[in-house]
């Protein structure tokens, strides 16, 4: 039996176009909120309130269904 137990093994030979996008992603963000702290912070500030929302709706639609 192998030594090596990887519940989720790696995937070999992956693209690199993945990885080029996440950077530049990471790296938008980045610029983003050294950029402009005040509008990151609002836009966080925001995106955390929609996921509350949606966590609020769905436990509202679980209290019904019981």
């Amino acid at each position: 039996m192998s030594k090596n137990k990887n519940v989720l093994p790696m995937p070999t030979g992956s693209s690199a176009k993945p990885k080029i996008i996440g950077t530049l992603v990471t790296l938008g963000l980045l610029v983003f909120v050294v950029k402009y702290p005040g509008e990151a912070a609002e836009a966080a500030k925001g995106l955390l309130g929609m996921f509350e929302t949606v966590v609020e709706g769905i436990a509202g639609f679980i209290r019904q269904l019981a």
